[in-house]
């Protein structure tokens, strides 16, 4: 009776183990899409923070020159 006990526990242990590894997968590739989508989305508006300005000014030059 103590093997059959013994042997359903180490099984018990073996597929808890298999769903500890699989969940630690999957949070890796949540957070990979998590950074991976917060670069996406925030390096554009950093671009746009230095890009507006620059071609508000270049408009304003233009406008001063007559066009």
């Amino acid at each position: 009776m103590d093997d059959e006990l013994r042997k359903e526990l180490e099984a018990i242990k073996a597929i808890a183990t298999r769903a500890y590894v699989s969940a630690e997968k999957t949070r890796k590739y949540f957070l990979w899409a998590l950074v991976i989508t917060i670069v996406v989305t925030l390096l554009p508006l950093l671009g746009l923070v230095f890009a507006i300005p620059f071609y508000l000014s270049q408009l304003k030059g233009l406008s001063s020159i007559g066009f």
